[in-house]
């Protein structure tokens, strides 16, 4: 039988128990944000998240990997994964209650809600072994998350620590926009700081360092004249 979305909501409600006064009070800025913006989220968003599609291709997940999304709001990128990759196991988690219901409703309209789990949970401080049932994943992914999140460089090491051996991780946010109109960029940050978004300008270094730690392979990349970045971080296996 399909787990409703009231039962969905019954289990985050146990699992965001370990939030702390730091976390719920990023929660509750969310929950007012988004307690109507999530009914409109994805049609408005389609035309300036730049990227999130190119990114669920390069995923590649193969059959039994497990991916999970820091971030997933809506749900719509996990309903693309799920099509895309029908014998991997998916998992999300976002601190947003009210985003969480629109996912809850998005799997089940796309008859996925059995393959992917979701919960309650800071990026920047979370423990996936009671969340999920699993303590590492193969693949780790951000996308327009990082900009939304308060400490992004904690949500990012968070993420690492979460991979398996050989693990990737994945990203697609704001970039500088280095090569465009300054005026469009200056108008740009203006809309996007009214749903306290930030594009962070620091995101390429702090790769870059977290990938010297971890002696992984980084690509990134400046799509669309450097409206967004693209990153795939690769640690070493075993």
């Amino acid at each position: 039988m399909r787990a409703t979305v009231r039962q969905f909501m019954v289990a985050f409600m146990f699992m965001n128990a370990g939030l702390e006064a730091e976390s719920e009070g990023h929660a509750e800025s969310m929950d007012r944000i988004y307690r109507s913006q999530r009914h409109v989220y994805d049609v408005t968003r389609a035309y300036y998240l730049l990227g999130r599609d190119g990114l669920l291709d390069d995923l590649d997940l193969k059959s039994g990997e497990t991916v999970l999304e820091i971030g997933c709001g809506t749900g719509r990128n996990l309903v693309g994964a799920a099509k895309r990759y029908p014998q991997a196991r998916l998992y999300g988690l976002d601190i947003s209650r009210e985003m969480l219901q629109s996912a809850g409703s998005a799997l089940q309209r796309a008859s996925a809600e059995s393959r992917v789990r979701l919960a309650v949970a800071d990026a920047a401080k979370f423990d996936p072994a009671p969340l999920f049932g699993a303590a590492q994943f193969d693949c780790v992914y951000f996308s327009y998350t990082l900009s939304m999140i308060p400490d992004w460089r904690a949500a990012i090491a968070q993420a690492v620590q979460v991979l398996k051996p050989g693990g990737r991780l994945h990203i697609v946010d704001f970039g500088g926009c280095d090569g465009l109109p300054q005026l469009f960029k200056s108008g740009l940050r203006v809309w996007l700081a009214k749903f306290q978004v930030s594009p962070r300008e620091g995101l390429e270094a702090e790769l870059r360092e977290t990938a010297a730690r971890a002696g992984a392979q980084l690509k990134v990349t400046l799509p669309y004249r450097g409206y967004a970045v693209q990153a795939r971080l690769i640690l070493p296996p075993m």
